[in-house]
């Protein structure tokens, strides 16, 4: 029988709350702008239009802005029609034919079927289905008919001006993501070059499990980085962020292939030590100035600023290496020319063209 260790059980129950919170505080901006939304949508329709029971506005306000700040406009606007041709299309079959479960299955085919016909998107045609087989289920208080197609539309409204109203969050999101890429590329750095010096199997191979469980961290630079352009795009209070949150999209696939070169020398450092390869020492050095360099970047992306003051001393380094001594082992020749990639990344990183990048930094 297999036993579970109860500390490890315990670190992982912390972890995940931990992970669960930040999730939860991420999106406390979300939720409290779909309360807010769904509060005001049924106070407009209930107390200045009037309507008896004006449920869909609420619900219009919510499913229009959803949980993400992508494309909202065009949610706002897709799910608004889809709900409001749901309900009128409801609304008038069940006055027509009444309800049961026939006239749920016409009024599902009709709502499906004019969404199609009218070209819509498919989320216009599921909540077209959806909203009428809710008003088929639901017959409406007296005088109420023919008016809760309208509530969709209240609910519509809210959300479309709540959706122009966005934090700086997200905007700040993809630079400091980006600053813990770095920050893990230079704690790889470190802790790898730690290794060359100390001949630890057992820490070698640790570090290589943490480089291995990196690729997370560029999904979530990606995600980060297409959440900032969408605020971009739909709120027209940050549009002047515009060209700064583009410069941070470009920074996506240098830090992917950075961080890639990084494992590769995560990888050859454990083979290194586990064979007991010897690497020089001047490989180390320059694995720990490349990673405090790393750091520098990541500080200069926090402050919100292109790493550009980094450059130059990132070209020296460059330099550097052509200056080292060479090795006939294959794990120390392949650290070196990883070490080499991963400064032209970084430069790459830092604003500079990336076959330009490759060119300043010399051959041997």
């Amino acid at each position: 029988m297999r036993f579970i260790d109860a500390e490890v059980v315990a670190d992982r129950s912390r972890m995940s709350l931990r992970a669960r919170v930040a999730r939860l505080r991420a999106k406390g901006w979300v939720i409290g702008q779909c309360a807010v939304a769904a509060g005001v949508a049924w106070w407009l329709a209930k107390d200045v239009f009037d309507h008896t029971l004006p449920f869909f506005a609420p619900i219009a306000a919510v499913v229009s802005l959803g949980m993400s700040y992508g494309q909202r406009q065009r949610r706002v606007a897709e799910v608004t029609i889809g709900v409001a041709l749901g309900v009128l299309l409801g609304d008038a079959m069940t006055h027509l034919i009444g309800s049961g479960g026939v006239q749920i299955a016409v009024i599902v085919a009709c709502g499906m079927s004019i969404a199609l016909l009218l070209d819509a998107a498919q989320l216009i045609v599921i909540q077209a289905a959806v909203q009428g087989i809710v008003v088929a289920a639901l017959a409406p208080a007296p005088g109420d008919a023919f008016l809760r197609w309208t509530d969709a539309l209240i609910g519509g409204g809210v959300a479309l001006v709540a959706a122009t109203v966005v934090p700086r969050a997200p905007l700040r999101k993809p630079r400091d993501q980006a600053a813990v890429v770095v920050r893990t590329i230079a704690g790889l750095l470190r802790s790898s070059a730690d290794r060359i010096g100390d001949g630890d199997v057992e820490a070698a191979l640790a570090v290589l499990r943490d480089a291995r469980s990196t690729d997370a961290l560029i999904r979530e630079l990606r995600a980060a980085s297409e959440e900032g352009i969408s605020v971009v795009q739909s709120s027209p209070f940050r549009r002047r962020h515009g060209e700064h949150q583009r410069q941070l999209a470009e920074l996506v696939e240098p830090l992917d292939v950075a961080l890639r070169n990084t494992r590769v020398v995560v990888r050859r450092v454990a083979v290194a030590v586990y064979r007991r390869e010897p690497v020089p020492a001047s490989y180390a050095a320059l694995m720990r100035d490349l990673a405090d360099l790393s750091d520098r970047v990541a500080e200069e992306l926090v402050a919100g600023r292109m790493a550009v003051a980094v450059v130059d001393d990132l070209i020296s380094l460059g330099r550097a290496t052509a200056t080292v001594e060479h090795s006939a082992d294959l794990s120390a020749e392949v650290i070196l020319a990883q070490v080499r990639s991963i400064i032209a990344d970084l430069l790459a990183l830092c604003g500079m063209d990336p076959l330009e990048a490759t060119d300043v930094i010399p051959l041997r």
